[in-house]
């Protein structure tokens, strides 16, 4: 009988071998994103709507000093953002550095004193090339930045989508996820692609919330054309309305540790461009604040803590609205109907409460009869359902403590809903 040449006898010992290969589970890179670090929508402070890239360690360290001598660390805003404009140059083994002119002491002091404040410190990339100013960009170095943010005891990290060509967005996303993951420290991930690869469908596992929208602006309408403003070229910012229009019909993506993120507060903040400023009224401001708690955004501010004006501070430091959208059941409001310019808004809260809200987005006051048989809500998202017609609910008028409560009990309640404002209460069952 004729033998097996030496050739064939080591051929199928290689099949053999690269079958048992292809049979046992192969490693995977993917790690999971940080856990119980976003548990309620984020709250704080970031450089970008207010500065752009005129940033330094002053501004920082002012504002950081601002949001405790406020008081608005105490009612929640922690985090302190340095947005786009801080980089440096790569060192010689490819880690990013500050810019030295601008933060001469370095980001690693900066983040100590921002800890030093019982704060925490977030910090800003891009998964591109270069960041959307043309900073330094992540791109071929995920792991290195990670790994030096984690050195900087950075607590967030917000990153953006500028100069990515030829980038997927799910995977250059997952592999920042896994870098950080690597590099051993919890941070929030902020994941800032505008919406434009629809994230909310998969990215729950990647990061703790993403944007939904293209840039927000001073604006509560739509802005009629596009200007120039500190450098940005044709830049058409989006408006509170046009925002709420987007985000309201993602709800069943958001919840604890996965947020819808409708971009940063617009409140306190003013915009001159070719003579023209642009600018929100205390009521519209008032419903921007309103409507991001109602939709359980992620609250940060963006206006220059060391110019506010009580009006201002009031706004970003009611304790109500604060309550709605940091509630551990972690839902976000429904949009229950909409007549004319009126919306009707409904957020289930814990202890069987609702927030209940009327956003006015047009030119005149609105006197409104509510016919609470017609409010009646039966969310499937939350399981949970009002019952006005057997139980009393008492509404907290969360803008006015001293205003008369509503109750759900008294046929043809009349509210009063100001233009470009809300009305919105705090809906608790009597228990008998």
């Amino acid at each position: 009988m004729k033998r097996p040449s030496i050739l064939l006898i080591l051929l199928s010992v290689f099949l053999l071998g690269s079958e048992a290969l292809a049979q046992r589970p192969r490693p995977t890179a993917d790690l999971p994103k940080w856990e119980g670090v976003c548990e309620t929508p984020q709250m704080g402070w970031s450089s970008w709507n207010k500065f752009m890239t005129d940033i330094n360690e002053d501004i920082i360290k002012e504002n950081a000093d601002a949001l405790v001598s406020l008081g608005l660390a105490d009612v929640g805003y922690v985090y302190v953002n340095v947005d786009d404009g801080w980089h440096g140059e790569r060192d010689e083994n490819g880690f990013v550095t500050e810019n030295p002119e601008k933060f001469p002491s370095g980001m690693k002091e900066l983040g100590a004193y921002i800890h030093s404040k019982g704060l925490k410190f977030g910090i800003y990339s891009d998964a591109g090339d270069f960041t959307c100013n043309g900073c330094t960009g992540s791109r071929g170095h995920e792991y290195q930045d990670a790994l030096i943010y984690a050195m900087w005891e950075v607590d967030y990290l917000k990153y953006d989508w500028c100069h990515t060509a030829n980038l997927d967005a799910k995977g250059a996303y997952t592999l920042m996820r896994n870098a950080i993951r690597k590099a051993g420290r919890p941070m929030v991930f902020s994941i800032c692609e505008w919406g434009t690869s629809k994230p909310w469908e998969w990215a729950a596992d990647v990061g703790h919330s993403w944007r939904t929208t293209h840039d927000i602006g001073p604006a509560f309408l739509p802005v009629p054309v596009s200007y120039t403003a500190q450098g940005r070229r044709n830049w058409k910012p989006q408006s509170v309305m046009e925002i709420i229009e987007q985000n309201a019909p993602l709800r069943e993506y958001a919840g604890p540790g996965h947020w819808n993120d409708p971009d940063m507060l617009e409140i306190g903040n003013v915009i001159t461009v070719d003579g023209i400023t642009y600018s929100m009224t205390p009521s519209e401001e008032r419903a921007h604040f309103t409507m991001w708690c109602m939709m359980a955004a992620p609250l940060i501010l963006g206006n220059d803590l060391r110019d506010i004006s009580e009006e201002t501070l009031a706004i970003l430091k009611n304790r109500e609205l604060i309550a709605v959208d940091q509630d551990p059941l972690g839902i976000q409001g429904l949009r229950l109907r909409k007549e004319g310019d009126l919306q009707y808004w409904f957020k289930p809260l814990v202890d069987g409460d609702w927030a209940f809200c009327i956003l006015n987005a047009g030119e005149k006051p609105v006197k409104v009869a509510l016919d609470w048989s017609a409010l009646e809500v039966d969310d499937s998202l939350s399981g949970r359902k009002t019952d006005f017609a057997g139980t009393t609910y008492i509404g907290r008028d969360l803008w006015n403590s001293k205003a008369r409560p509503i109750s759900t009990a008294r046929k043809n309640v009349k509210v009063t809903v100001p233009s470009h404002d809300v009305a919105v209460y705090r809906l608790t069952p009597v228990k008998h």
